[in-house]
């Protein structure tokens, strides 16, 4: 699959400190990948040495096989940016912040004002279009600075926490118009604090810490690095708990059941890990009054791979 965007060993430091550590990438053309991290991961500064922004210390980058360096003119007709903060003039009207971009990007006036009124109606900003940005709410002129983002239809967008300040509608809008993007083709690189948000868009993740890249996959990749699937029992009384506890300790060794009150928390490793567990319940005294089964949410993979992120050796991935 051609790559729409191609990182190998990036670095970015500055003065003592470095902030992006050696990292490599593979998007593929037409794929969402969600960058995960705590502020001061590195996640920006790539963004930014991907968007020609900021010039890379050491390694190599390219987009849709054009160097992010040596090519970067060329880079940025191909690319589309969103900040973590809105960038828009607030002396101009909505209706004009986006023309300018239009003929920015060489697009003939007619070409640009149809483009414009398109991009005011489909984030819901054409009631407002005349209005000076000044006057704008905060979600106003966040919605105003991704329609100028997307104004040249750009075939790669890098969306830095797009969706900071927006309401559920706006935000519900901006996922459809990413997922109509990715459909035609575009590449979008996405980083979000949000992790519904990486579950909803993104096809594959990577986690960043102080600046290298700890963990990558899919949601449920992650998911299964962290600890998979935990049964969970509920008892009518604490010392049911404790009995069924026992039991399943006895009956499946190495497997280390965890109480809390009238529950019982018991990792499966394995599909069979389940039903070894439950011809335990099945052959007990004790009364399970709810049986479930549980995988770590997006939230869990995150802080349970950032928090312990000091003991793991960060990793070169392949997305």
């Amino acid at each position: 699959m051609t790559s729409g965007i191609q990182v190998e060993g990036l670095v970015k430091r500055y003065g003592d400190q470095t902030a992006v550590d050696c990292v490599d990438l593979t998007v593929p053309a037409g794929t969402v990948l969600g960058l995960l991290g705590p502020n001061g991961a590195g996640k920006t500064t790539t963004v930014r040495m991907l968007a020609t922004l900021v010039r890379p210390d050491a390694g190599r980058a390219t987009v849709l096989g054009y160097d992010v360096v040596a090519q970067a003119q060329q880079v940025r007709r191909l690319i589309g940016l969103t900040g973590q903060f809105a960038a828009v003039d607030a002396d101009l009207s909505g209706r004009d912040n986006l023309y300018l971009i239009g003929r920015l990007l060489d697009m003939p006036r007619r070409r640009a004002r149809e483009q414009v009124e398109q991009m005011l109606d489909r984030f819901g900003l054409a009631h407002a279009g005349g209005k000076l940005v000044r006057d704008y709410s905060g979600g106003m002129r966040r919605r105003l600075d991704l329609a100028a983002c997307l104004m040249g239809a750009p075939r790669v967008i890098y969306l830095d926490e797009p969706t900071t300040g927006l309401d559920p509608h706006s935000r519900n809008a901006l996922w459809a118009t990413v997922r109509e993007l990715v459909a035609d083709g575009s590449t979008v690189l996405l980083t979000t604090q949000y992790m519904e948000e990486a579950e909803a868009l993104a096809d594959s993740l990577v986690v960043m810490h102080q600046g290298g890249i700890i963990a990558s996959g899919t949601v449920a990749e992650l998911a299964g690095r962290v600890g998979g699937r935990t049964l969970h029992l509920t008892t009518v009384s604490p010392e049911q708990a404790d009995t069924l506890a026992t039991a399943l300790r006895v009956q499946l060794p190495g497997h280390e059941p965890d109480l809390d009150g009238e529950q019982v928390r018991l990792p499966l490793s394995r599909d069979e890990d389940l039903a070894a567990a439950l011809r335990v319940v099945a052959s007990s005294a004790v009364t399970v009054t709810a049986v479930d089964t549980r995988v770590p949410t997006l939230d869990e993979v995150f802080l349970t791979l950032t928090g312990a992120s000091t003991e793991v050796t960060p990793e070169r991935s392949q997305v």
